[in-house]
């Protein structure tokens, strides 16, 4: 839209000189677009692809600028969303440009039956995104009704199109639909409220929700990436990394490297024996190599350091760190697994019974913060 000038504006004009003009008139017209993250600074989480969680933080940008009464987004909405209508687009090609190949459609809605529909919906786009000209069906990773982005599509790749088989468009549409005229989705029972509007259904606000809380977990906001490790911590990195490929043994690993245990945990264990390392072990082992004294069981090395809260989210991390996994978060006598830190949302770490010792983005389940040592 075309903004006129002001009578104060335009007496101004005429007593300045052109380049006065001008400058009045670019800034009358020009509307500040809100910086998206780039993808390379987005961090990684772990089972979303990056270029989705790409989108997921550029909707949550962009979204200010669209429903200006709306708060509380945040990009663990959107992918708690996306993780249950699509699985963030997994399976399928995502280009630079957003645009997500081949296209994710729903069940055909013609009260068949057929994918738990019962209620027909005849078409309102001629085919156009969903490629049936009798009845709809759900599209792209939020799996939008045609007649529904109808209300809700924004282009949030500024190429002047909204299609929900972009993930761009797809996240700031869904952004805008879960606002509706201006929620806050900060609290809890607005939150909800959104959820169920998307699918009437309390199951599935359930599930939607429990995702939220985990995505929420890690990071409220753009996870920082590029920290490099220098000293001691860089010393206990590197250690670490000198590992990789060792067994998983369960109680194997020791200040002097990799010792013998069992091949399995305690709930499933063969007898076998195999040298290597378990999770504790390896972290045991890499900071006995700065003097670094730590208890062997990961649960007891929470209690070593610094605690990081998993409130903190992982942009509270730095290299080298301890990162801990529980089957309650908030509870420290629940955690079972412990990592050490990379930075960009990445860990070192001894998975498992039958893995070997792998770097790998940290798990969505069960991120419990961290400890700092150094």
């Amino acid at each position: 839209m075309t903004r006129r000038l002001g009578c104060a504006a335009f007496l101004l004009a005429l007593l300045g000189t052109p380049l006065l003009l001008l400058l009045i008139v670019i800034a009358a017209q020009t509307t500040p677009r809100p910086t998206a993250p780039p993808i390379e600074t987005v961090g990684q989480v772990s089972g979303i692809p990056a270029r989705m969680l790409a989108a997921y933080q550029n909707a949550a940008t962009r979204l200010p600028q669209q429903v200006p009464t709306c708060r509380g987004i945040r990009w663990p909405i959107l992918a708690g969303i996306a993780r249950i209508e699509s699985n963030h687009a997994t399976g399928h090609t995502i280009s630079p440009g957003g645009d997500i190949t081949p296209r994710i459609l729903g069940p055909r809605l013609d009260g068949s039956g057929a994918g738990g529909n019962i209620t027909p919906f005849p078409d309102t786009d001629n085919g156009r995104f969903d490629g049936d000209t009798a009845y709809e069906r759900a599209v792209g990773p939020f799996q939008f009704l045609p007649s529904t982005w109808n209300g809700a599509g924004r282009d949030a790749n500024d190429d002047h199109a909204t299609d929900p088989h972009n993930a761009d468009d797809a996240a700031l549409g869904a952004a805008v639909y879960l606002c509706g005229k201006g929620r806050d989705l900060g609290d809890r029972g607005q939150l909800k409220a959104a959820i169920l509007q998307y699918n009437h259904s309390q199951a599935y606000v359930s599930d939607v929700l429990g995702w939220i809380d985990r995505y929420s977990q890690l990071s409220t906001g753009t996870i920082p990436i590029g920290q490099h490790a220098t000293g001691n911590a860089r010393t206990v990195i590197d250690a670490a990394l000198a590992q990789e490929g060792v067994p998983y043994s369960w109680g194997g690993g020791n200040a002097n490297g990799p010792s013998t245990g069992i091949c399995c945990s305690p709930s499933g264990k063969s007898g076998t024996r195999i040298r290597g390392f378990d999770c504790s072990g390896l972290a045991l082992y890499a900071y006995a190599q700065v003097g670094i004294n730590l208890p062997r069981t990961a649960a007891a090395q929470a209690g070593a350091g610094h605690r990081i809260p998993a409130s903190a989210g992982v942009g509270a991390l730095k290299p080298g760190d301890l990162v801990f996994f529980a089957y309650n978060p908030t509870n420290d006598s629940t955690i079972h697994h412990v990592g050490i830190y990379l930075g960009n949302g990445q860990m070192i770490n001894a998975p498992r019974p039958g893995t070997n010792v792998r770097t790998e983005a940290l798990w969505d389940d069960g991120f419990a913060g961290g400890t700092r040592l150094l």
